[in-house]
């Protein structure tokens, strides 16, 4: 296997052994990408020269006698971030050329263990896509069928790891935009629990780079290896020095369990609202009979599962009624005319993100609460199972559809057309209660195509659906490079 495949542990290792250095890795890094970036256009602001500087850099810190982290591993970041130096755009065309002065926390996590930063990856216009395209830097394109898109919002991450272009990246993720990717392209990916990472300066290039606690979205980690996204995580996890100090940390609890046998473990492959293509439900069902396999406790079904219904439609709520906060005040009025029409009765998935754009203070207050029982369903859930196993998405990557109306796109389920955006529901599951999710691969489906599955935890238990995905690609396997 040739180092950029390699994970990063592996290559940590091998700087320690001698038997590669930092430069080698980044120059190796840096000419796949001259080879091959331009058919996947994964990497949008590439940083070679100061790539090349920090790993001589890394090299004479090892010479030193240090040992950091991520010391000379070559790593890449979601062009969302702040990189001082670089442009920050969000794929937003106004704000091609704003280029902050200041690196975004986590990029400064980065560099302070060593990573060596190769560039910025694409993503889809302000992030909010299950595609990576933009008028700025174009469209990404999937690794292993460059017609299909690569996912989004962190697509451009996802694309570069399973390219070998850098053996880490961080990404974000609000509606699947660490998993859906990760599923894409045949890697690895966490969202955490809500709040556990800081994400300042991961902020649109309009607005200051501040302190901020989100309602919904994290940042988090992306990898070849379900092990590297602990190693990643340890990095990333920790609040906000700004606002607790540098002294204050944060003491994740350990895996529930180190055996794949004793873990609990609650499979779905169906939701009320979308259907599950035969592809990803022969993932889930692998995922199942290997733990089965080994003795662990898998059920099918739980009394103890917050309906998965009113959690689809609270997160869509919640979700759109995000999302509508940079929307102009013609756009909104327009909108509540269209929600003043709707049916008392429409518990549709069309009619709850509707409400969510044109949401009151109020409004929102009253979604809170019923998410506030829901999270208190999952700690009753958690009591009895360690795990849940259910989809990212209901399909394979799909082919690239850039119709400017999102609400006139379709996603083919096994020869269905379904709602472009309802594929979001899966996603939901995790983020609407803010609950930690690793998506790992699952095998591929009949065309070729990685699918992946994703492990969800309970809060701040980050590190038990990290040891079941390790666990798992033990014994099913992992990454492999697209061919």
């Amino acid at each position: 296997m040739e180092w950029n495949e390699r994970t990063a542990e592996e290559l940590a290792a091998a700087m320690r052994a001698g038997d590669v250095s930092s430069v080698e890795l980044t120059d190796a890094a840096i000419a796949r990408i001259e080879r091959d970036d331009k058919a996947i256009n994964a990497i949008c602001v590439p940083d070679f020269d100061r790539a090349r500087a920090a790993a001589r850099d890394a090299d004479q810190a090892r010479a030193r006698g240090e040992d950091r982290p991520l010391l000379g591993i070559p790593v890449t970041v979601k062009e969302s971030y702040n990189i001082a130096g670089l442009p920050t755009s969000w794929g937003i065309p106004q704000y091609r050329d704003f280029v902050p002065a200041e690196d975004a926390v986590q990029v400064a996590r980065l560099k302070a263990a060593g990573a060596v930063v190769l560039g910025k990856t694409n993503v889809p216009l302000g992030l909010h896509d299950v595609q990576s395209y933009n008028e700025i830097y174009g469209t990404t394109n999937n690794p292993w069928d460059h017609g299909r898109t690569p996912g989004g919002s962190s697509g451009g991450s996802a694309a570069a790891l399973a390219a070998g272009f850098g053996a880490l990246s961080i990404g974000s993720d609000i509606a699947g935009s660490l998993r859906t990717p990760a599923h894409f392209c045949g890697v690895y990916a966490h969202k955490p629990t809500l709040g556990l990472a800081a994400a300042r300066g991961m902020v649109p290039p309009d607005a200051p780079a501040l302190p901020a606690e989100h309602d919904l979205a994290v940042v988090g980690p992306m990898a070849r290896s379900a092990r590297d996204l602990t190693l990643l995580l340890d990095v990333m996890a920790g609040p906000d020095p700004l606002t607790y100090g540098l002294a204050h940390q944060v003491a994740l609890p350990p895996a529930r369990h180190e055996r794949l046998g004793d873990f609990r473990v609650l499979v779905l492959d169906e939701h009320p609202l979308v259907a599950t293509g035969s592809a990803v439900r022969a993932g889930v069902n692998r995922v199942a009979d290997a733990l089965v396999d080994a003795g662990a406790r898998v059920e099918r079904q739980s009394p103890l599962l917050p309906d998965l219904t009113e959690a689809a439609l609270l997160y869509a709520q919640l979700l759109f009624s995000s999302v509508a906060t940079r929307f102009p005040a013609e756009l909104l009025e327009e909108l509540r005319v269209r929600a003043a029409a709707l049916d008392a009765d429409d518990r549709s998935l069309d009619a709850a993100r509707l409400r969510g754009m044109v949401a009151s203070h109020r409004d929102w207050i009253q979604v809170n609460h019923r998410r506030e029982l829901h999270r208190h369903g999952w700690r009753g859930f958690f009591a009895e199972f360690d795990a849940v196993v259910c989809p990212v998405t209901p399909t394979p990557a799909f082919p690239h559809d850039h119709h400017p109306d999102p609400g006139e796109r379709r996603i083919d389920v096994d020869g269905v057309a379904h709602p472009y955006l309802d594929q979001l529901v899966w996603a939901g599951v995790a983020t609407m209660p803010g609950l930690p999710a690793t998506a790992v691969p699952a095998g591929r489906s009949a065309e070729g195509l990685p699918v992946g599955v994703q492990l969800i935890g309970p809060m701040f238990e980050d590190r038990t659906p990290l040891r079941l995905a390790e666990l798992l690609e033990q014994r099913i396997g992992g990454y492999q490079a697209p061919r």
